[in-house]
């Protein structure tokens, strides 16, 4: 994967070409100072707020007597930073697109963060909706620090203009979105996206849902994108829309594939049907065959703070030897 494949996924990029097929979007440019708020690794301080919030008043005189209000004048008040300007282009585009919105950057959509909102969904109706997302998510820092962290070629990075995509709010199906992989201008894989649950329509609609796709490949995507090799996904193969592109590489989530498989195309179809392994053309496809296999969501692990993944994983050798010596300290 090389740097130019990452710059043809970013949204701007392909929606022009692709604006037809796909969900409605608004794009737009990034101030420089929105990014710096963004980055800013200090308590989470939400900007855009339409109104004030309240502070509930106390219910006793108990309760009165446990709230301590400090007249100290060197006493730091945290105050989210205003763009007003920012804020307004915003609101417009959201009203523009229904009043809800599916915020991303150029490439990530804060997916690991939707628990933090309110209502549990990355469904936007403020620019304090937005940033709330984007300041808890760790994919938008991977955009913001190493968009091109698994590339091969030694080319200095090119500059990016970062870009705030607002999508239309769509109730999308889970058990209708489907990733598919390309490689040289040719169909190879299909995966159930939501790979953790078993939706038992698919198991019966596969070839049907594998006809769709193969035929809106065909008359949508293929010799027409930016690169011969990507990969996407699509909802509802009753109606087939592209959802996004992403780089046919390692920064990509393979799901019920692996990328030696894809990159080699070795044992694709191993364990497909006699129908689909007869026809030359017909890509691999995979989806939960049954709940047994059924998995817990990978974005389950992001609720909880870095250092507990890392020692639960055993993926920080020192933190392991740190927290070690603490529970130690405490027992002596």
């Amino acid at each position: 994967m090389k740097k130019e494949h990452v710059l043809h996924c970013q949204f701007s990029a392909w929606y022009p070409l692709f604006r037809g097929v796909t969900i409605k979007s608004v794009i737009l440019p990034l101030p420089q100072n929105v990014k710096d708020y963004l980055l800013d690794d200090g308590t989470l301080v939400v900007s855009g707020r339409d109104d004030p919030p309240t502070h509930s008043q106390p219910d006793s005189d108990d309760e009165a007597e446990e709230i301590q209000w400090s007249d100290d004048e060197n006493t730091a008040t945290l105050t989210a930073p205003e763009f007003p300007e920012f804020a307004t282009q915003v609101q417009e585009a959201i009203n523009s697109l229904g009043g809800s919105v599916f915020p991303k950057l150029n490439w990530s959509a804060p997916r690991d963060a939707y628990w933090i909102a309110m209502n549990s969904s990355l469904k936007c109706k403020t620019l304090s909706d937005i940033f709330l997302l984007f300041k808890s998510s760790d994919f938008i820092t991977r955009d913001f620090t190493q968009p091109f962290i698994h590339c091969t070629d030694d080319s200095p990075d090119p500059c990016i203009e970062y870009e705030l995509v607002l999508r239309k709010w769509c109730e999308l199906i889970p058990g209708a979105e489907f990733r598919c992989f390309v490689k040289e201008n040719k169909l190879i894989g299909i995966s159930q996206r939501d790979y953790t649950q078993y939706y038992d329509h698919i198991s019966k609609q596969k070839e049907e849902i594998c006809r769709c796709i193969q035929d809106f490949f065909k008359k949508h995507i293929q010799y027409k994108f930016l690169d011969e090799d990507c990969e996407y996904f699509f909802i509802d193969p009753g109606k087939v829309w592209l959802i996004d592109f992403n780089p046919f590489g390692e920064v990509t989530d393979s799901l019920l594939f692996t990328w030696e498989e894809l990159i080699s195309e070795n044992n694709l179809n191993g364990d497909f049907s006699e129908v689909d392994a007869q026809e030359q053309d017909s890509p691999a496809f995979r989806c939960t065959n049954s709940e047994v296999t059924v998995q817990p969501s990978p974005y389950l692990s992001y609720r909880l703070p870095k250092d507990f993944v890392d020692l639960s994983t055993g993926e920080d050798a020192h933190k392991l030897i740190d927290f070690l010596k603490l529970v130690k300290s405490m027992c002596i």
